[in-house]
């Protein structure tokens, strides 16, 4: 059976993510669309318009001198304009590592991305990873 075009869609943003591809990225991504991280750190908080996520993806690579790495483990959809991606992340940011299981929720409507929800497996750790 073949993919679920939303399930596609994910993996083709987390490769562009991989790669730093923010020209796919942008293709993806609404002009509107947002993404939300939880926490209470730098970086967490609601990044509203396509500039801004892409800025926090700049960002994110920044902070972690390029040491981000994303294991995308799989991808679940509903045919309703969701999709769950469950993945591993490891980062190292100066003398702290990271190693996490983390997944997004996506919104899709037509073949764009509109909003990203961000889930975390130990929120304390992420934070402090951050901070």
């Amino acid at each position: 059976m073949a993919e679920h075009p939303h399930a596609t869609l994910v993996r083709k943003g987390y490769d562009a993510f991989s790669r730093g591809d923010m020209d796919t990225l942008r293709e993806i991504l609404s002009g509107d669309c947002a993404h939300h991280v939880p926490g209470d750190h730098p970086l967490s908080g609601d990044f509203k318009g396509q500039d801004s996520v892409l800025d926090l993806y700049r960002r994110l690579n920044e902070e972690t001198s390029g040491t981000l790495r994303v294991e995308l483990r799989n991808v679940l959809v509903d045919n309703r304009g969701h999709a769950v991606a469950l993945h591993r992340f490891t980062a190292e940011r100066g003398d702290k590592r990271i190693d996490e299981t983390g997944c997004l929720v996506f919104r899709i409507v037509g073949e764009k991305v509109t909003d990203i929800d961000e889930c975390t497996e130990d929120l304390d750790t992420v934070n402090a990873f951050w901070s």
